[in-house]
């Protein structure tokens, strides 16, 4: 049985942390397995409202929590912080991940890769489980999918139990990566993550970002509704149900849902898709 997750993040520092309870009541109803909490650039202020938020998902909504870590700009005793406060938090699982470079700051050296900081977690918590990134279409920064599926092997060797992909937009891009992972020894669960289109601007952003391509469906789409929110909205509600539809059908081992903080966007979803998770 495919497992369903999803992701939240802290609010803006410019919003109250309250703001939170407006996104995780207005996931009420849904059944995921865990919530992942993201995380900033490694500044102590974004380890302690991960870890706030992932107490609150645990001890509030009754849902286990997994705490994003990123590596770039932490130390380890930055990291060791980090792992404190999720123990307090009691957090089901720790996303190591490498992170976005912050131009504004110079990394830490420290952990250069998500590899390292797995294995700087493994070696300090033997039994957190630790989840970690895949990019089906490979990471924008490697030569080649087959270059990057041999990073990852690496880093799963490193201590990762369990991965999430980054957006895709063609279930074919996935499945293509997903058996080239198994076929170079990945035999950790691979979540497919979806990220709903509600915005044409962001979806043409994150695909830059990410590395990620834009099929003819989706272009058309943009193309038709793209000024036009409400439509392209309920239109990215189907384009996203339909795509769990056929991953589930095909053997995914679960979907992780990127909520943007947009609960409305995700309960549709999950309404059309939940029969596919009994």
């Amino acid at each position: 049985m495919p497992i369903f997750s999803l992701e939240i993040f802290p609010p803006k520092r410019t919003a109250p942390v309250g703001t939170i309870y407006d996104t995780l009541d207005g996931l009420q109803g849904l059944s995921p397995a865990f919530i992942s909490v993201t995380y900033g650039t490694g500044k102590s202020v974004d380890r302690t409202a991960t870890a706030r938020i992932a107490n609150t998902v645990r001890a509030e909504y009754g849902i286990p929590a997994v705490a994003h870590l990123t590596a770039q700009y932490l130390d380890e005793a930055g990291a060791d912080e980090a792992l404190d406060l999720f123990d307090q938090a009691k957090v089901a699982g720790i996303l190591a991940l490498r992170g976005d470079r912050n131009p504004e700051r110079e990394p830490a050296n420290v952990f250069s890769h998500a590899s390292d900081l797995a294995a700087f977690i493994r070696e300090r918590r033997p039994d957190m489980p630790i989840y970690g990134a895949c990019y089906p279409e490979k990471h924008p920064q490697a030569a080649s999918l087959d270059e990057d599926i041999d990073n990852l092997k690496r880093k799963v060797d490193a201590g990762v139990t369990h991965l999430i992909s980054q957006l895709f937009y063609d279930d074919e891009d996935f499945l293509r990566f997903r058996d080239k992972a198994r076929a170079a020894g990945i035999d950790v669960p691979i979540e497919a993550g979806i990220m709903p289109v509600v915005n044409a601007g962001s979806v043409r952003h994150m695909a830059d970002l990410c590395g990620s391509r834009i099929p003819e469906r989706l272009a058309v789409m943009l193309e038709m509704w793209g000024q036009d929110p409400a439509s392209l909205k309920e239109a990215g509600v189907v384009y996203a149900s339909e795509q769990i539809r056929d991953l589930v059908a095909r053997g995914v081992d679960g979907i992780h849902l990127y909520t943007m903080n947009r609960p409305c966007a995700a309960r549709r979803i999950w309404a059309n898709t939940k029969v596919f998770f009994a």
